[in-house]
């Protein structure tokens, strides 16, 4: 494939999740809860590639996992806090039955930031604070691309993520931080949310490198083919892995 056809599929496949980011988002509810599951039931799946788990294993994590994930359905009702221990309940149950620790792991890390963000959702301002915490990863990633090809410098961490430099993170936080402040402005977002904006993109950062270097262990360039031109689920929300349960945490705090 040309390097045009490329850039021509990554970018369609680009609009196309930002268009069905925003569906989802706006509608809430149910029709939100379901596109979380099934994108976390896929992830799990690619966290366990990357593991090097059997695929008979995969699937009962899947499983396993598939009963926090029900219980934050909306018309299952159940409060935060049941769902938080049918995560933890769901990982003992992995790593007891099929005696992996990084499969009981992949458990937690799809799940919380799935549970976060349904929080997020269901807050007042739920659009808005939702948007906030999936927008500044977004813009941080963008606004460190940029960064990173405009002005380039020492890299971060040449080891797990060659391309990424110091002025790329610096240029992603301060893109984040701007479109944070935007938001205040513009949508009467709490200030402090704004604030904490930095904090959160450079978490954020982490995960993008915690995922570079499952991969990289993995001996993989992609988590998975799922996405044209872009890769597997991981490698699209890594960073909002990181980013969400703390943001959720924080206006949890907050309202």
């Amino acid at each position: 494939m040309s390097k045009t056809s490329d850039l021509g599929t990554r970018f369609g496949v680009a609009m196309a999740l930002i268009a069905g980011a925003a569906f989802t988002l706006y509608w809430g509810g149910t029709v939100f809860w379901l596109v979380l599951a099934v994108t976390g039931l896929l992830m799990m799946s690619e966290w366990g590639e990357l593991a090097g788990a059997e695929l008979k294993d995969i699937r009962l994590s899947q499983y396993a996992l598939s009963v926090p994930l029900a219980a934050m359905c909306p018309f299952a009702g159940a409060p935060y806090f049941l769902s938080l221990g049918l995560i933890g309940g769901a990982m003992f149950f992995t790593g007891a039955v099929l005696r992996s620790p990084r499969l009981a792991l992949g458990i937690v890390y799809v799940a919380l930031p799935v549970l976060a963000l349904i929080v997020l959702r269901d807050r007042p301002q739920g659009l808005l604070v939702t948007f906030w915490a999936m927008g500044l990863v977004w813009a941080a990633d963008s606004a460190a691309y940029f960064a990173g090809r405009a002005i380039g410098g020492p890299k971060l961490a040449p080891a797990i993520s060659p391309k990424k430099t110091w002025a790329g993170v610096i240029g992603g936080v301060l893109g984040a931080t701007i479109g944070a402040f935007g938001l205040v402005w513009l949508f009467g977002l709490p200030a402090q949310l704004a604030y904490v904006t930095p904090l959160l993109a450079i978490l954020s950062v982490f995960g993008d490198l915690f995922e570079s270097n499952l991969k990289r262990q993995a001996g993989v360039k992609d988590s998975g083919k799922v996405l044209p031109g872009h890769g597997g689920l991981l490698d699209r929300l890594d960073g909002l892995v990181f980013a969400a349960p703390p943001a959720a945490l924080l206006v949890l705090v907050l309202t």
